[in-house]
């Protein structure tokens, strides 16, 4: 099937800043990525010189995330994902993971950075019996999510919510879960939510260079607690082991596996929708 991708107009590229740090392409970096600028590299180097730990972050959160895809398509059955806030695109993005199990799986993006625009045709490619879209829209329009998701999607089949690190951008906690609410009811029965943010009360030093980093300049990102991250899934049927830290959200065999995995401050789970 063709893929129905939304790409950006060249003038897109022009509206790209090198000139101040962007948290997508900071946390490409700490991925080991690619896509990123010297302004980014400075803010990450800066950020690990206080808390090293935060690449161990990255990463343990995009292992969560493919945890949370393998498990979707082997054991629920799920062919239909919409992942808002997918970031810069870099190894194991949702598409991979999903189709790599099961190749009629569909996929829409939904972003609103230009860098991650510019790179969506050549790096958000789709298996030839599904599809891969993605939609240029901010987290906090959800009614555009859903119309133009709906274009690649049939919402009237259950359907994986992805947010990945991003309710961390929307600062009032009351319009994030307003947002996950909306996103959700638009979704039929079987569908799951999953969720993933960097989490306060775990570890003070990585509070201290969050907290720096927000006054930087760059765009703010915003610890929860444990117990807000839990408030998303209200309603919802909490997969086990619930809400943990992403390291401890079902290991695998050398992810800590032994049951000596390390607790990061980043927390998320996967819930069902009754």
């Amino acid at each position: 099937m063709t893929d129905h991708v939304i790409t950006p107009d060249p003038a897109e590229q022009q509206k790209i800043d090198t000139t101040v740090p962007h948290s997508a392409r900071i946390w490409n970096y700490w991925l080991g990525g690619k896509d990123n600028y010297a302004v980014d590299q400075a803010a990450g180097d800066a950020y690990t010189e206080v808390f090293p730990g935060i690449v161990t972050i990255a990463r343990s959160s995009r292992a969560f995330l493919r945890r949370n895809i393998a498990y979707l398509v082997a054991e629920a059955g799920i062919r239909q994902f919409l992942d808002v806030g997918t970031g810069l695109p870099t190894a194991q993005n949702t598409h991979e993971v999903a189709q790599g199990l099961a190749p009629e799986a569909r996929i829409v993006y939904v972003d609103n950075d230009p860098m991650v625009l510019a790179h969506a045709r050549t790096l958000l490619y789709s298996s030839k019996e599904g599809a891969t879209a993605y939609i240029d829209a901010n987290v906090t329009d959800p009614g555009r999510i859903l119309e133009v998701a709906a274009k690649t999607l049939d919402f009237g089949r259950p359907t994986a919510l992805i947010l990945s690190n991003i309710l961390g951008h929307v600062a009032d906690h009351d319009q994030a879960r307003s947002i996950v609410a909306t996103l959700m009811e638009a979704l039929p029965s079987g569908s799951y939510l999953s969720i993933n943010d960097g989490s306060r009360g775990i570890d003070p030093v990585f509070e201290q260079a969050q907290d720096a980093y927000n006054n930087s300049g760059a765009v703010p990102y915003n610890l929860r607690s444990i117990d807000e991250i839990t408030m998303f899934f209200e309603g919802l049927e909490l997969v086990e082991p619930g809400v943990v830290s992403v390291t401890e959200w079902r290991p695998e065999a050398g992810e800590g596996g032994s049951g000596t995995q390390e607790v990061v401050a980043e927390h998320g789970g996967l819930a069902r929708k009754p």
